[in-house]
């Protein structure tokens, strides 16, 4: 029997059963589509925490002086601090390599906020803070460096305390504030390009005024972090370690600095990503798998159901290959529509998602899809044999005697 014959015989078996066809086929769609799902909604996840840590800065080195077991002075350690000469040297001997180097001197000062006194934090930098710190600005200007070199009275402040203060961003430009007893022009709002929920030294409510003038108000300089961009990832590593030696070599002996980066938790979170993948796509290949035994209990109860029909077609010249052909046609058939049901509505759930969602990038997976699509074809094929191969080792006059 050609293919052709088997493929009309298995069409017009399955037509004249089409809610059992239906609800066979359905554990099929339900599966393939959830394989799609699962290994998209990995890939998204993925996506997503991978793009917060690189907003963060995945090419950012921090550096902040680690206080040593052995008991020093009080003036050796304020000597041991990391000082505005050490980020300019870091500046000239780092060169090309990097993107820029900015250091950070914070404290607190109070002020009124509708009628209540409350602490600030105050943090001083230049105008290599921004691009270190993946900044993005609301409403006005960042630093420049006139600001720093000039010791302006500028500020910047954080959007939440630019609302509370002045109701929105473009409202705070051009007001006063005082901090530390002196009046600052606001020139700037901002905000952190990634949400880093109070971890860093930019709290909530800060306000970001120039270096310069923050040492005014600090009786001993101390540059804590130190942030240095570095303009290609392969190089984090190498510059990191220079950056410690730098460090060491400018200081007395026993000095201890503490450089780290944030590769190792990129590399971390890509681990676990593809760990979890992995896992979420095995879990969904069960469920192909118990389509699959869903399918071979219906065909063998077809089976059982066309012993006489089975019988007629063997008495009429029907070999045993072409009976097997067409119960495992039928199975197949049953698994590939399945299938590509299912991969449709893999690829259509998540991609409908995003005229909801603004923002939202959702990478489809070409490899689920061929997977799904292997799988649902090799399901077929595995668990259509044994109800096929039942089917052709029937006894033609037995069969014709099935009631």
């Amino acid at each position: 029997m050609l293919l052709s014959e088997s493929l009309s015989f298995s069409l017009q078996a399955l037509r004249q059963n089409p809610v059992r066809s239906f609800l066979t086929g359905l554990g099929m769609v339900i599966g393939t589509a959830s394989v799609i799902l699962v290994v998209t909604i990995s890939l998204t996840s993925q996506s997503y925490i991978l793009d917060q840590i690189e907003g963060v800065g995945s090419n950012m080195i921090f550096a902040s002086y680690e206080v040593g077991l052995e008991q020093q002075s009080t003036a050796s350690v304020n000597a041991d601090f990391i000082k505005s000469s050490d980020v300019q040297s870091l500046r000239e001997q780092l060169g090309p390599r990097i993107v820029a180097v900015a250091g950070t001197t914070s404290n607190y000062d109070t002020l009124f906020i509708n009628g209540k006194e409350e602490r600030l934090m105050v943090i001083g930098s230049d105008e290599f803070y921004k691009p270190v710190r993946n900044l993005v600005i609301l409403a006005g200007r960042f630093l420049d460096a006139s600001d720093v070199e000039l010791r302006q009275k500028a500020a910047l402040m954080t959007e939440k305390l630019a609302k509370r203060l002045y109701g929105s961003q473009q409202a705070a430009i051009g007001r006063t504030l005082k901090l530390h007893g002196l009046q600052f022009t606001v020139i700037g709002t901002f905000r952190e390009k990634v949400e880093s929920f109070g971890q860093s030294e930019i709290a909530a409510e800060t306000v970001v005024i120039p270096i310069t003038v923050q040492s005014y108000f600090a009786p001993v300089e101390r540059i804590d972090p130190l942030y240095v961009q570095v303009r290609r990832p392969e190089d984090v590593e190498s510059v990191t370690r220079e950056v410690h030696e730098i460090l060491l070599s400018r200081h007395r002996p026993g000095a201890a600095y503490k450089v780290e980066n944030l590769t190792g938790i990129l590399n971390a979170a890509k681990s676990i990503a593809g760990v979890l993948t992995l896992v979420l796509v095995l879990v969904s290949a069960i469920a192909l798998v118990i389509s699959g035994i869903g399918i071979m209990n219906i065909m063998l109860v077809t089976v059982t159901e066309r012993t006489r029909e089975i019988g007629v077609r063997m008495a009429v010249g029907a070999s045993r290959r072409d009976i097997l052909m067409q119960f495992l046609t039928e199975a197949v058939l049953i698994s590939l529509t399945g299938g590509m049901i299912g991969i449709l509505a893999g690829v259509a759930l998540p991609l409908s998602a995003q005229f909801f969602v603004d923002n939202l990038r959702i990478p489809i997976s070409t490899v689920s899809i061929v997977v799904a699509f292997t799988v649902s074809s090799l399901v077929g094929l595995v668990f259509g044999i044994l109800p096929a191969s039942r089917a052709s080792r029937l006894n033609p006059t037995e069969a014709l005697r099935y009631e």
